[in-house]
């Protein structure tokens, strides 16, 4: 009988203990497979920070660092320059990534730093109660804007791909999601070349990944992959932002 489907090695044999619906086991699973098929196992060193992304310890096959909030990016710096030939990732949050990182994130990419950076945006602070963040949708709910989120007083949802994507240190920036098979699909295409780019040495590399955080949001998983689809991607669209070296990718 021919074998069609076997559990990633880059992943332990360890139950996900996400919340029933989350993305983060769907996204853990497309990494580990990118490091699979690109060989690099041996080499590839993950950095997580506070937030869900913090378990990602219990599931990675892998050396994984833990941090301190929205400090991936700097870790992640000093690791790459230190250890040239490890491929390094960070997996951030929005809450990490966009909200107390935004420094760090937005002057590594200035620096064209060789890292691969994997943002997952569920528009929420998922682990500590379902806060607003700055990826929050207007007129969202949330622990802090129990009314909805008002632009006069908190601003408007923060765009992290758009806005990287206009660094001149950046190579490839750009937004996939996991509602759906088709789109799984091109989610892991995108962290295929995120990791290839940095093992060919072409600089910054960032995938926002758009996942569902049903807990926080009050929906069952299924409406949770249905609002991705009708509320968020039309403020957050897929695509590619910026492909430096398109011309002359595989």
């Amino acid at each position: 009988m021919k074998k069609i489907f076997q559990r990633p090695e880059s992943l332990k044999q360890e139950p996900f203990r996400y919340c029933p619906g989350c993305g983060h086991s769907l996204i853990h699973r497309l990494i580990a497979e990118c490091i699979d098929e690109l060989g690099i196992r041996e080499r590839v060193i993950g950095i997580a920070p506070v937030g869900c992304a913090v378990f990602a310890c219990d599931y990675f096959n892998f050396d994984i660092l833990e941090v301190a909030h929205g400090r991936p990016p700097a870790a992640a710096t000093g690791l790459k320059r230190t250890l040239p030939d490890r491929v390094i990732f960070s997996y951030q949050g929005d809450g990490d990534l966009a909200a107390i990182g935004t420094a760090e994130i937005i002057h590594a990419a200035n620096r064209g730093e060789d890292i691969s950076v994997f943002f997952i945006n569920n528009t929420t602070y998922g682990m500590t109660g379902g806060q607003m963040a700055p990826t929050t949708l207007i007129g969202q709910k949330t622990a802090t804007s129990p009314s909805g989120r008002d632009p006069k007083t908190a601003g408007f949802p923060l765009r992290m791909a758009e806005l990287l994507a206009t660094i001149e240190g950046t190579s490839y920036i750009a937004r996939a999601s996991v509602d759906s098979y088709k789109n799984l699909i091109d989610a892991k295409k995108a962290v295929l070349k995120a990791f290839r780019y940095q093992m060919e040495q072409k600089g910054f590399s960032l995938v926002e990944i758009l996942s569902p955080c049903p807990v926080d949001w009050k929906l069952s998983p299924k409406d949770s992959q249905i609002r991705i689809q009708n509320e968020i991607i039309p403020v957050y669209p897929l695509g590619t932002f910026k492909d430096a070296y398109q011309e002359s990718a595989h």
